[in-house]
């Protein structure tokens, strides 16, 4: 059993990105347990705050991040990028550059957007904040959710070719998992 911490990219109470993890962790439940962070209680990062002890939300983001075999982050893209409350959380668990709990960490990226390039440009950014943090990507083709409010059926994500799709993304941080336990 795998376990995944999943990071939605949205404060938003009824955010896409929420709705598109609970379906991948429905998807995957015979494999992974999906722990839930929560970015919205950090605080902005601030080098002066960078001390011991990190702050409490700091501390516990880093902690999760640590224990989990990999990342599943779900993001949408605003004004065709990286949510701010995103690279805020990311830039938190960056330091330091070689001693991060990024580092080596698969992670499986999904972007989403109400209009049909479904979070792209997005997607660019949030793996580039990642390898500059030396975490590991996962390698696939990329998965974005375009017209992402059509696909919602009460609050949840429905639309079974993106989550069949997915799997094929899961599969392989799967893969890259195994690889990298001794």
């Amino acid at each position: 059993m795998h376990r995944l911490l999943a990071i939605s990219g949205s404060l938003r109470k009824q955010a896409f990105s929420k709705a598109i993890l609970l379906a991948l962790a429905d998807a995957t439940a015979a494999d992974a347990q999906f722990e839930y962070a929560d970015i919205g209680d950090l605080p902005l990062f601030n080098q002066d705050l960078y001390v011991d002890p990190l702050p409490p939300a700091v501390e516990r983001f880093r902690s999760q991040i640590a224990a989990a075999d990999g990342l599943v982050i779900a993001s949408p893209e605003y004004n065709h990028g990286i949510p701010g409350v995103l690279k805020n959380a990311l830039d938190w668990v960056s330091r330091p550059h070689n001693g991060s709990p990024l580092k080596n960490k698969p992670v499986l990226i999904v972007t989403s957007s109400p209009a049909v390039t479904g979070g792209v440009r997005a997607q660019y950014q949030i793996r580039e904040t990642l390898v500059s943090a030396l975490a590991r990507p996962v390698n696939t083709p990329e998965i974005v959710v375009g017209h992402v409010g059509g696909k919602m059926v009460e609050g949840r994500f429905t639309d079974a070719a993106t989550i069949d799709f997915a799997l094929g993304g899961f599969a392989t941080m799967f893969e890259a998992i195994a690889h990298a336990k001794p």
